[in-house]
């Protein structure tokens, strides 16, 4: 792949960083990381961004979008990073689930919430994970039942990030119990404040609260909630993991701290002048620029019209845990009054983002099989109805 900026790349590049000079002084403060404790500013500023056209960049023009590339997507988050200003909040959202409705929805359900999407105005949360099922996502039990109005959902969800500020969740449900398990599911449209949806916060060790459990007590949904086939929602699911490992390796600027920003803490240090802590810094600035060419290889499949391959799950991987290395460097040396701050949340937020987009051991597997070749895990459930599975 050619590193270089094309004309056009160029140009949005040029009018990116003049836009971000003029209006740097409105973004609120820079987050480490993927989680506020208050995301109406951030959204404020998203939607700010969206109309100067540095949000959904590659979406299409007819939802609001750029309708450019995605080198042109990692060209406006490099250039937001680079002026110091916060990323937009709803990342999951955005690099998700819009896409998802884009290529499922129906007209009106684009129209309707594409563009309120897009500018902040309504925020969204994935309901996938569930505490039975683990990574193992086609074995959600969460049903949905048609009634008289439409369908009625009972079940729990968990690990649901920034679920206490959405308006709408996509959810995944089982829609047919009598067939194998990645046949019988449905991918829905949830309102958050529908009656008989329960959010709880799940609180990590810094006290932060990003991930919540929710509860679906005989919550009614209108029979257009459907987003996608009805009982096709395995391959809906499927886009929506693909652009989430898409997304958490485009997040590598934000979760793998840079030397720079690595190096600032430890300035008038007498830590520098140890080898090992030298060589710690020399091996975490190594992975990162190992992690941006790998974002450059998946750039450079999308750019020629190829889904990136499941080998894109090392980035994520590769992700997490030079966060985590960062964060336990600085703590290490240091001490623990390091972990008041922004590396303190970093610390505890790299654990949980070892689960997000699948398990590193479901991610380790999936490339060991499609890329490496190896055997593949015996999977005696694959053609049993689910309902057989749940009596066993």
């Amino acid at each position: 792949m050619n590193l270089d900026d094309t004309p056009t790349q160029a140009e949005f590049r040029a009018r990116a960083r003049a836009w971000l000079a003029e209006h740097r002084h409105e973004s609120p403060p820079q987050v480490r990381g993927l989680h506020v404790e208050d995301p109406a500013p951030y959204r404020v500023w998203q939607g700010e961004l969206a109309q100067a056209g540095l949000v959904g960049v590659t979406w299409p023009v007819e939802y609001g979008g750029g309708g450019l590339g995605p080198s042109e997507e990692m060209i406006a988050a490099d250039e937001i990073a680079r002026a110091g200003c916060a990323q937009i909040v709803d990342h999951i959202a955005i690099g998700e689930l819009g896409p998802t409705l884009i290529a499922y929805g129906t007209e009106e359900q684009k129209q309707r919430y594409v563009g309120l999407m897009l500018h902040g105005e309504e925020g969204w949360c994935q309901l996938f994970s569930e505490p039975a099922a683990g990574s193992d996502l086609a074995g959600i039990t969460t049903r949905a039942r048609v009634n008289d109005c439409g369908w009625v959902l009972n079940g729990q969800k968990v690990w649901t990030t920034l679920a206490q500020f959405a308006d709408f969740g996509l959810l995944l449900a089982r829609t047919d119990p009598d067939v194998p398990k990645h046949r019988g599911l449905t991918m829905f449209i949830v309102p958050m404040n529908a009656p008989g949806v329960t959010v709880r916060p799940l609180r990590l060790m810094s006290g932060s609260a990003p991930f919540n459990e929710i509860f679906l007590d005989d919550v009614q949904l209108a029979p257009d909630a459907v987003i996608g086939p009805v009982d096709g929602g395995w391959g809906v699911s499927i886009t929506t993991l693909m652009y989430e490992r898409l997304m958490a390796l485009s997040a590598f600027e934000h979760l793998a701290p840079s030397p720079e920003a690595l190096l600032e803490p430890l300035l008038g240090s007498p830590a520098l002048n140890d080898g090992n802590v030298r060589r710690r810094i020399a091996e975490l600035t190594v992975d990162r620029l190992a992690l941006r060419y790998t974002a450059f290889r998946a750039l450079s499949d999308l750019e020629g019209g190829r889904m990136p391959g499941p080998e894109s799950g090392l980035g994520k991987i590769g992700v997490v845990e030079a966060g985590r290395k960062a964060a336990a460097l600085i703590s290490e040396t240091l001490g623990p009054d390091a972990l008041a701050g922004e590396w303190g949340e970093l610390a505890a937020e790299m654990p949980g983002m070892r689960s997000a987009g699948g398990t590193e051991e479901i991610l380790r597997n999936t490339i060991g099989e499609r890329v490496l070749g190896l055997p593949p895990e015996p999977r005696l459930d694959k053609d049993v109805p689910f309902s057989e599975l749940a009596r066993t």
